[in-house]
């Protein structure tokens, strides 16, 4: 879709809620471990799982472990390593997984081959590889073609290329395939999703929750799949405010056109 698309309105329904982190909830920061979810952030996407009956998770390139270290106090369902690892609502875990001595030679030969490549950082994550260049952009199209080349070497991985890094992870991952599966389960089967990303590894998302019927948010710039465009993280925040605002004013307004049903009714 066109660069051009309109600010996402604030929604009401029978809604089950899909956040990225890195670029949507948080602001990227030069390395990983500066990333902060702003406290007033957290409350409002507590409050919003509240408004909707749980129906709210995460779904991010990150491991759990860190997904819920930055999310804390909360404790939201999770899909991690762009779903790979994922946790419903139930607290049940669910993995995919690579074979133990291909994860042992790929953390030392990407380990000996990022070494040559100063400035660049590899991120272990268990069954997946992240190879960032943040601060060295100019190794970009060596660290393209190397994970490109183990990925042609073995057909149970995937390329996940990112803003500034790329992922070797297991073939068929997606954070569309994540989302599918929660809506498979309570609280969000027969909830329409909405999903708010900002990256290349969101677009399977978008993907797949357009052909759910649902809604579909980009944040930032670039060709994308997403129906609507939120400028900033900045707009991300004071949009969730709005949205938790209304969808209060909404469910104040049912409670109290109930309650004056049942008076009349007890009076007649």
């Amino acid at each position: 879709m066109a660069d051009d698309l309109p600010v996402p309105p604030l929604l009401n329904g029978n809604l089950a809620f899909f956040f990225d982190l890195d670029g949507t909830l948080a602001e990227i920061k030069p390395h990983p471990d500066q990333v902060a979810i702003p406290p007033e952030v957290l409350s409002r996407l507590q409050q919003l799982a509240d408004l909707n009956d749980g129906a709210l998770a995460l779904v991010s390139g990150r491991s759990m472990t860190e997904l819920d270290s930055l999310s804390a106090p909360c404790r939201f369902p999770l899909a991690g390593v762009h779903g790979a690892e994922r946790r419903d609502s139930s607290e049940n875990v669910h993995l995919v997984t690579l074979p133990p001595e291909l994860v042992e030679t790929l953390r030392s030969d990407l380990t000996r081959e990022m070494a040559l490549m100063p400035g660049t950082e590899l991120e272990a994550k268990g069954m997946a590889f992240a190879l960032h260049y943040r601060q060295a952009p100019e190794f970009e199209t060596r660290i393209l073609e190397l994970a490109r080349t183990y990925v042609r070497h073995h057909p149970l991985l995937g390329l996940q290329p990112g803003k500034c890094v790329v992922e070797i992870k297991p073939k068929d991952i997606s954070k569309g395939a994540a989302i599918a599966a929660f809506m498979d389960e309570a609280p969000f089967a027969g909830r329409q999703p909405v999903f708010i990303g900002d990256d290349l590894t969101d677009e399977a998302g978008f993907e797949r929750v357009n052909r759910m019927g649902g809604t579909t948010i980009k944040v930032g710039k670039g060709e994308t799949l997403a129906q609507w465009r939120l400028d900033t993280v900045r707009d991300v925040h004071l949009w969730l405010e709005e949205l938790t605002s209304h969808q209060l004013q909404e469910k104040k307004h049912i409670t109290e056109r109930r309650e004056g049903y049942e008076s009349l009714s007890r009076s007649i």
